[in-house]
């Protein structure tokens, strides 16, 4: 079942394409990922399919609805966890549950039923009747994930939701992603951090100036795009190196600060060169997102 789907989508702000015919779809049950640089048009692509923002040309299936004509409908059925927290300080975190309940047309005992165990999805069962301003930034975030949950939804929109925390909170709120994914949830996500992407999606899509440039599983994407090993050298003579030895025992290469990426299939020859070099320090690994997203889109850094 195809819980969102987008056809042919273009939107322009002041004369520039920021959504660039991208058409995708999110089966039921699935985490979807959008990749991309600053700028590349991922939080847009997110109001398109909510109804926030009306497209210039396309259509948007979410859950059986027109969007944006029928946007009200489906977002009853729709949880958003923003890019920035828009917690009410006023309230306790009780409170901010309970209220924001409320703007579902919540019952106060479905309310009084969820409550519980959306203080312990989120653990914070003891900090119920805190404020905000004794919460810590991965409390914080773990609130704004529950209170999407209030409503129940069938599908859960996450623009970047771990920017910021610390490893212990983001290790936290991936396990109750994965959670909601047991559960038979969907989610939408938009993420800088790679390690998250391929923890989490099933599949994913690279964005770049608004236009869809891959789409896959992570591992299927890696494969098509990189080289199995990498080796990373860097240390005093790394450009000498390079020019004189690593570019021919690579498949390919690249060099960026003081860094030499080495990308092979094979990588026994330069890893037995590398040994003989006193001067070079080396790391080698297997390939991984992030290599897939530093070739398609650059490393270039994007304001």
């Amino acid at each position: 079942m195809i819980t969102l789907e987008a056809s042919h989508l273009n939107k322009s702000f002041n004369g520039t394409r920021v959504v660039n015919d991208l058409s995708f779809e999110i089966k039921r049950g699935e985490c979807y990922g959008l990749l991309g640089p600053n700028g590349a048009g991922k939080t847009t692509t997110l109001k398109l399919c909510l109804g926030l923002t009306e497209p210039d040309s396309g259509s948007i299936h979410l859950l059986g609805h027109d969007i944006p004509g029928h946007a009200r409908n489906a977002r009853e059925r729709v949880g958003v966890v923003p890019q920035v927290d828009s917690l009410d300080p006023d309230f306790t975190v009780a409170e901010n549950l309970r209220v924001f309940a409320r703007y579902f047309g919540l019952p106060a005992a479905v309310i009084a039923q969820r409550l519980p165990q959306l203080l312990a999805f989120a653990n914070l069962q003891a900090k119920a009747d805190a404020r905000l301003g004794e919460l810590s930034g991965g409390m914080k975030r773990r609130l704004t994930l529950a209170r999407a949950l209030v409503n129940d939804p069938e599908i859960i929109f996450m623009d970047e939701p771990t920017t910021g925390l610390d490893p212990q909170a983001r290790h936290l709120i991936w396990e109750r992603l994965k959670n909601l994914l047991a559960q038979g949830k969907t989610i939408f996500l938009t993420t800088h951090f790679m390690d998250e992407a391929e923890r989490l999606c099933d599949r994913l899509m690279v964005l770049d100036q608004g236009r869809k440039i891959a789409e896959g599983s992570p591992r299927a994407l890696i494969a098509e795009h990189i080289e199995a090993h990498v080796v990373e050298v860097y240390g005093e003579g790394v450009q000498e190196w390079l020019q004189s030895t690593g570019t021919a025992l690579s498949q390919r290469t690249e060099h960026s600060g003081e860094t030499a990426f080495c990308y092979t299939h094979a990588p026994h020859a330069l890893l037995e060169n590398l040994q003989t070099q006193n001067g070079l320090r080396y790391l080698h690994r297997p390939a991984n997102l992030e290599d897939v997203f530093l070739k398609l889109t650059g490393r270039e850094i994007r304001d």
